[in-house]
Parts: C-alpha cells; sequence; structure tokens
C-alpha cells in the first residue's frame, strides 16, 4: 500500500508538536518554536491555557454531549453572552469556519425566500478570498487552487475584485441576495478592506434590501483589537461567520445574525449533530471570558502596535528581502519582495520560528493574543537572525 494513512492532502512539513507551552510548541524531537502561527489564528489563548483547560476537563467530566434534540442550556447562555456582545440577535453553533460561512449562505438565500423573492439567490464574493473547502464555499472564491478538479461548483455566485465598490455594485441585478466579504483577508494576503469599501457595501446592501454577510472566521474573536473586524470600520453586518479563535484551539464556530436577517431560520431548516454540544460551549465560554476582562482588547491593541513597529524598524535593515507590513492587532502581514513560502519553511526549520505564508509573497504574522514584550523581542531577533542568512531563489 503505498497511500499514508491519514490522507496526503497536506504538505506536512518534518515538525511534529507534542506539547505546547504559551507562546511555545515543543516536537517531539525536542525542538523549541515560537509559535506566531497560533493554529492559523485559532490558538488565541496559546497553548496550555489553565482557564481553558479547566474548562474543558470539568465539562468532559460532567457532560460531553448531547443531541439538540433536547434544550440546551450550556448553548443557551453561551449564544446569549454573544448576543449581548455583538450585533446580533441569534446564533447558530458549528464546528468549523467553513461550517459557519454555510450556515451564513443558506441564512441569506432563506431570508430572501420567506419574503417571497427565492430568485434571490446568488452572493457577490471577491477576489482572493478564501471561506473553506466545502462545495459551497469553494463555489464562493475565484481561487483555481481551491476549484479544480472539483467541478461542477455550485452555482449562485459572482465574483468582484476585491476594495472595488464600483465593480461589486454593478453586479447586482434581481437575482442578487447580498455581498459575502472578509473585512480582512487572511489567505488573501492580510488584505484590509479600505472603509470606502466596505462602508460603501453596507449603504448598497440598506438601498438595495439586501444582506450584508461577513467572513470573520480568521479575522474575528480579538485578533485585531477589536472583538470583530467590522468594529473598526463603523458599520455591522447582517450576518456573520466566526470561528478559529472562539474555541482557542477546540472544534467550534459560530453563525451570528440580527433577527431580520435569520427570520428564514425556522423548525427544520438547519441543524449540526455535533454543533454547541456542551464541551464545545465550555471551551467558548472560557475564551470569551479572558478575551471580555478588562483591558484585555487593548492589550491586544498595544501589543499590535509594538510588534508593527518592531517588524517596520527591522525592514530597513533587510530591505532586500522585506518590503512592508500590513494588517490591523495581532492579524499582521510582512510583505515580502520574495517567495513567503520559502522564507516561512527557512525561518521554521533554521530559526525555530512559526509563522504562516500567504498570497501577495506576504507572511502572516498570528500570534497567541496572550503575548508579551519578550515574544515580540524574540520574533523579531528570530527573523532578523533568518534575513541575515537567507538567500532568495534565482526565480523569486
Amino acid at each position: 500500500m503505498s497511500i499514508t494513512a491519514l490522507m496526503p492532502v497536506y504538505p506536512r512539513c518534518g515538525v511534529r508538536p507534542v506539547r505546547g507551552e504559551g507562546c511555545h510548541l515543543i516536537s517531539e524531537d525536542g525542538r523549541r518554536f515560537l509559535d506566531f502561527a497560533s493554529g492559523i489564528a485559532v490558538n488565541a489563548l496559546g497553548h496550555g491555557h489553565p482557564k481553558l483547560v479547566k474548562a474543558i476537563a470539568d465539562q468532559a467530566a460532567t457532560l460531553m454531549h448531547v443531541s439538540n434534540l433536547y434544550g440546551s442550556p450550556q448553548g443557551e447562555q453561551f449564544a446569549q453572552r454573544l448576543v449581548d456582545n455583538t450585533f446580533a440577535d441569534t446564533v447558530f453553533f458549528t464546528n468549523s469556519g467553513a461550517e459557519a460561512v454555510e450556515c451564513a449562505i443558506k441564512t441569506a438565500r432563506r431570508y430572501h425566500f420567506a419574503n417571497g423573492n427565492p430568485q434571490r439567490h446568488d452572493l457577490i464574493t471577491f477576489s482572493m478570498a478564501f471561506h473553506g473547502r466545502t462545495m459551497g464555499t469553494i463555489s464562493a472564491t475565484n481561487q483555481a487552487k481551491m476549484r479544480d478538479g472539483f467541478e461542477p461548483l455550485l452555482p449562485g455566485f459572482k465574483y468582484a475584485e476585491f476594495n472595488d465598490l464600483e465593480g461589486a455594485l454593478a453586479l447586482i441585478d434581481e437575482n442578487t441576495a447580498g455581498f459575502l466579504v472578509e473585512p480582512i483577508q487572511g489567505e488573501g494576503g492580510i488584505r484590509a478592506a479600505t472603509p470606502e469599501f466596505l462602508k460603501g457595501l453596507r449603504k448598497a446592501c440598506d438601498e438595495h434590501g439586501l444582506l450584508l454577510v461577513l467572513d470573520e472566521v480568521q479575522a474575528g474573536y480579538g485578533r485585531t483589537g477589536k472583538l470583530f473586524a467590522h468594529e473598526l470600520y463603523g458599520i455591522t453586518p447582517d450576518i456573520m461567520a466566526s470561528a478559529k479563535g472562539i474555541g482557542g484551539g477546540f472544534p467550534l464556530g459560530a453563525c451570528l445574525a440580527t433577527e431580520e436577517a435569520a427570520k428564514g431560520m425556522v423548525i427544520g431548516t438547519h441543524g449540526s449533530t455535533y454543533g454547541g454540544n456542551p464541551l464545545a460551549m465550555a471551551a467558548g465560554e472560557a475564551v470569551l471570558d479572558v478575551i471580555l476582562e478588562d483591558g484585555f482588547l487593548d492589550r491586544v491593541t498595544q501589543m499590535g502596535e509594538r510588534l508593527r513597529s518592531g517588524l517596520e524598524q527591522m525592514i530597513p535593515n533587510h530591505d532586500h528581502l522585506f518590503d512592508s507590513v500590513r494588517g490591523h492587532g495581532l492579524m499582521l502581514g510582512l510583505k515580502l519582495k520574495s517567495d513567503s513560502r520559502r522564507f516561512v519553511e527557512f525561518a521554521r526549520d533554521n530559526h525555530g520560528l512559526l509563522l504562516v505564508s500567504a498570497g501577495e509573497n506576504v507572511v502572516r504574522v498570528l500570534p497567541p493574543l496572550v503575548i508579551d514584550e519578550s515574544h515580540i523581542a524574540e520574533c523579531i531577533e528570530k527573523l532578523s537572525e533568518a534575513a541575515r542568512v537567507y538567500v532568495p531563489a534565482s526565480d523569486d
């Protein structure tokens, strides 16, 4: 048998973590890595956070899972806390970001169906977007690397250029349900929406009876210094997908919506076997407890500014390699003048620094939200050391 037991769909590297301590990972061979990837923006509280560990252990010893045929005191409590702290009136819990986006798509379509306009089923999405790996979410992207070999894709999506408001508005017709957009694109290269773009989409939705659907799977849950990134823009969505940091490493996602936007989501229209089970809710509660502590989000903003400043001060010393810094809070991107994926591998294998590559030759810098000055100094030191000896490929 030549195929591996784990289906070989990931380009797995030689690092094999077996333990985590705060902002570091330790591999099975004892090597220690500074984790500024955070499981791709998932481990918001780092590794082994005592509050999260205790919440999961206590709940596992009490009740892990029951069917959604029964009442959910744990789900009701966590949902109410999210409602109290966001634009939303109602929440559906999922196991992942892709499922949260799928629920958001269904909610948007069902809204127009409930209003007697079933023809309004198209969502306008944007270039370089990443919404997940399900058939629905890859259909919502226009990236060939996500879609090749999986045709026919699902209908119901149109594609505009990110940050091109006029181009997006030109696609509105009698079949349009709304817009699906990331306020800050992660996979696409830490590309932030301009205020004019996001506010323009909100205005168009209000004027045309459309829904603004935000994908905040990566940008949300404290990563930008706000609970959700759209708060930076002074707008609110009608529907929003959240995941990654919401469970701090436990599989959890959520689709949040206003009462009006969710009017079509009645009994029997959606479901999930595991979504919102007691164990997931305990993890979610523990993460939210920490994020809502006085000063926590302000500290994320402060650490983000310190990290950005450190990166920007480093660039002139290695301007043959580094170009600029982009992003907000602790969702930062370091744009390279050569292949970002190759540099990420070099920094990992030779300097013990874990980062994530993205589009446009950007290196994503996504540390746990609990970093301090020492972690920032360690990151800048490791980046500088790597840049001093790194030799870009001749074809970069």
